[in-house]
């Protein structure tokens, strides 16, 4: 692999693109700095996350694998308990199945 080659963005479908946008926006204290109906996009840390409108999104259903999951995103956090009120603040929710509890937290987004 060369030194030129590195990760530049994530990208997640999603049944709307503007509202998660702003969610993550908030989340990790950034702007949106790009907003249309189909397409918005922040920059954390020198990597985008985008998110792309997708018609027929359907939402994942974990723990139950009727609609599987498409991606998970997995944050780091120097206090699990304040990032969780602050995640919860802005909108997200704890899944109630909690694998490895006290380790981490599932949560899922404004993307679904």
């Amino acid at each position: 692999m060369t030194a030129a080659v590195r990760l530049g963005s994530v990208s997640l479908d999603c049944a709307d693109a503007r509202e998660p946008a702003r969610f993550y926006a908030r989340l990790l204290g950034v702007e949106v700095p790009y907003e249309t109906d189909g397409f918005a996009a922040i920059e954390v840390e020198g990597i985008w996350l985008s998110m792309f409108k997708v018609d027929s999104y359907r939402a994942p259903t974990w723990p139950d694998d009727t609609v599987p999951k498409h991606v998970h995103l997995d944050l780091a956090v120097t206090d699990l308990v304040k990032a969780e009120e602050a995640a919860v603040a802005t909108g997200a929710t704890r899944i109630s199945v909690q694998p490895n509890a006290g380790q981490w937290i599932v949560m899922r987004d404004r993307c679904i």
